[in-house]
C-alpha cells in the first residue's frame, strides 16, 4: 500500500498525529521511528528558518517564547513554496491574533518590517535613472512625469515607532524608542536593503508613485506635511528611480 501525499502532508506537522497507512520499515513494520524523526527534523528546519526570517521578532520576545511560538505558527502556516527564504508570509498576521503577544501590539508591524527587508533584498535588480533627467524638466512636465520605482521599494506607514524598534534591536548605539507613529521606505541601492525614515505624507506619496500616479497627482493625495524635496531627494540619492515617463 501507497502513502498519499495528503495524508503523509496532513500528518508530517502533526506531533500527535499517528504514521500514515502504508509507511513501511523494510522488514514489513510501521515505520513510527524513522517518521517521528523526519517529523522532528521538518518542524525543526522551518523554525530555523522562521528564526533566520524574524531575528527582530525573536529578540523582543525571547529565544524560547519564539521557539514555541514558531512551533504554533509552522503547524497553522505550512510552506506554500520551496523558497524557504519567503517562508513567513502569514507572520503579521498570525501575530495579531496570537494571544500570547496581544500585549505587544507593535509586534505585528515589526514582523511586517522584517518581512518587507526580505522583499527588498531578493527583489530584481533595475537600472536607476540620471537625477538629473529629473532636474531638468519644467515644472508642469515634472508634475505630470510618472515615476517608474524599482522593484526593491518597499513602503510601510505604521501607528508604533517601527524604524525606531528595529535600529534599537540591530544597532548598538541606536536611541530608545519613543511611543509614536513612523513610517518607513526600504530601498535597496546596492546589496543590502535600507530603512529610511519618513512621515506618512512622503509613505503616500510613494505608494501613489509605485500605483501609477502622475507626480502632481501623488502630490495632490498628501497634506501639507509632504515635503516632495525630501521624498525625491531620497528616491533618487537611493537610486530608487528606473523610468520617467
Amino acid at each position: 500500500m501507497t502513502v498519499s501525499q495528503a495524508a503523509f502532508k496532513d500528518t508530517i506537522l502533526d506531533p500527535t498525529a499517528v504514521v500514515p497507512e502504508g509507511l513501511i520499515n523494510p522488514d514489513g513494520q510501521q515505520a513510527s521511528k524513522r517518521f517521528d524523526v523526519y517529523r522532528n527534523n521538518v518542524a525543526v528546519s522551518l523554525s530555523d528558518a522562521l528564526e533566520a526570517a524574524f531575528p527582530v521578532v525573536r529578540k523582543l520576545v525571547g529565544d524560547q517564547f519564539f521557539r514555541a511560538m514558531a512551533g504554533v505558527y509552522l503547524r497553522k502556516h505550512p510552506p506554500r513554496s520551496p523558497l524557504m527564504m519567503f517562508y513567513g508570509n502569514a507572520m503579521p498576521q498570525f501575530l495579531s491574533r496570537f494571544e500570547p503577544t496581544k500585549s505587544l501590539a507593535y509586534l505585528p508591524d515589526v514582523a511586517k518590517v522584517e518581512l518587507a527587508m526580505r522583499h527588498a533584498y531578493h527583489a530584481a535588480d533595475a537600472t536607476p535613472v540620471d537625477g538629473q533627467a529629473l532636474a531638468a524638466l519644467d515644472p508642469d512636465t515634472l508634475m505630470s512625469a510618472k515615476l517608474q520605482i524599482a522593484p526593491a521599494v518597499q513602503v510601510l506607514t505604521s501607528q508604533h515607532p517601527i524604524h525606531a524598534i528595529y535600529l534599537a534591536n540591530t544597532q548598538a548605539d541606536a536611541p530608545k524608542p519613543v511611543m509614536q507613529p513612523e513610517s518607513i521606505v526600504i530601498t535597496r541601492a546596492g546589496f543590502d536593503p535600507q530603512l529610511n525614515l519618513t512621515n506618512a505624507a512622503g509613505a503616500g506619496c510613494i505608494i501613489a508613485l509605485q500605483d501609477g500616479k502622475s507626480l502632481g497627482q501623488a502630490m495632490a493625495l498628501a497634506d501639507d506635511t509632504l515635503d516632495l524635496g525630501a521624498v525625491l531627494g531620497l528616491l533618487l540619492g537611493q537610486s530608487a528611480v528606473t523610468k520617467i515617463h
